[in-house]
């Protein structure tokens, strides 16, 4: 049997934070590497939760490497220089992030239009060379051709890897992704490549690998949210039972609210506020019916027992 692919777990805004990967990383595990959601700049500096999310001291169990979103070589080097200051070796820059806010002003996928921006923007790695640098990006804004005209360019950085995910920044999340287009990356690709688009089971992962063995990792993001038990089934070959899964859910759950709990100062209805946020993605297959009791939930002791019922509900994930 072939070695498996490396599994690394893509960043979302809004979910993967430190509580959560921490979690994740405690009680399901399989992933090699978790990517932090992007750091930004603003006016005014950076996101009191963003600082927190990057401390060490929050993130002991999982690999972290922290990611940035930047337009200029001034945003760059401000970004870049927190994670050096926060003892950090590693750092991705965000090119495929397709929210128009952002994309109008050239960050995230909406700089791939303009290769000269992107140009400058990236030769800044050079005034970090204590950091190792990686790229996630989309195939462009408006075309899959702008991401293959950048990739002459981008094979000449002293980058650890690229990750491409096969859509186009207009299409958000919407549509399919491309093969074809990551197919003609992948063969004119001399740094190492890793795949991130639309990956929800075990034939999915292994569909890709298949079809591009020269892969040198799969990350996930919406597919993990999903089904957190999805990279240690593909990383150790054995599904978990459907018994498994009740229990780990339960343990993953219970660390969440508790984490969450230790950290949101806005009592009991911002933690309710924060929980019901797993369910945009956890278990997509779950009856209606129990999730719709979740999501109504106005107290904490009833959205506790209403996931109690979901999660022990093993029809739920018996097939997952």
């Amino acid at each position: 049997m072939m070695e498996p692919y490396v599994i690394h777990f893509a960043p979302l805004q809004g979910y993967t934070d430190s509580v959560y990967r921490e979690a994740h990383a405690q009680i399901f595990g399989g992933v090699e590497t978790y990517y932090t959601p992007f750091v930004r700049l603003e006016k005014t500096g950076f996101r009191n939760k963003e600082l927190r999310d990057l401390v060490p001291e929050a993130n002991t169990s999982a690999s972290l490497v922290p990611q940035m979103i930047a337009v200029s070589p001034e945003e760059f080097r401000r970004i870049a220089g927190l994670f050096r200051e926060s003892g950090y070796r590693h750092a991705d820059i965000n090119l495929g992030c397709p929210f128009p806010m952002q994309a109008r002003q050239h960050r995230g996928a909406g700089i791939l239009p303009y290769p000269d921006e992107v140009k400058v923007l990236l030769e800044t790695i050079f005034e970090f060379p204590e950091i190792q640098f990686s790229v996630k990006l989309r195939l462009g804004w408006d075309s899959p051709e702008e991401a293959q005209a950048l990739l002459p360019f981008l094979n000449g950085l002293p980058l650890t890897h690229l990750t491409l995910h096969p859509r186009i920044g207009t299409q958000q999340y919407k549509g399919k992704t491309d093969l074809s287009a990551f197919s003609r990356f992948y063969d004119s690709c001399t740094l190492p490549l890793f795949y991130n688009g639309d990956i929800r089971t075990l034939p999915d992962i292994r569909s890709l690998t298949r079809r591009f063995p020269r892969l040198k990792g799969i990350m996930i993001g919406r597919g993990l949210l999903s089904s957190p038990w999805l990279a240690t089934e593909y990383i150790s070959d054995t599904p978990l039972t459907a018994q498994e899964k009740i229990e780990k859910l339960s343990a993953f759950h219970t660390l969440l609210l508790a984490g969450y709990s230790f950290r949101l100062e806005g009592g009991e209805h911002q933690v309710l506020d924060k929980m019901k946020t797993l369910w945009d993605y956890l278990l997509p297959d779950a009856e209606k019916r129990l999730r719709k009791k979740i999501l109504k939930s106005s107290r904490l002791a009833d959205y506790q027992e209403a996931v109690r019922n979901l999660i022990y509900d093993t029809s739920i994930t018996a097939g997952q």
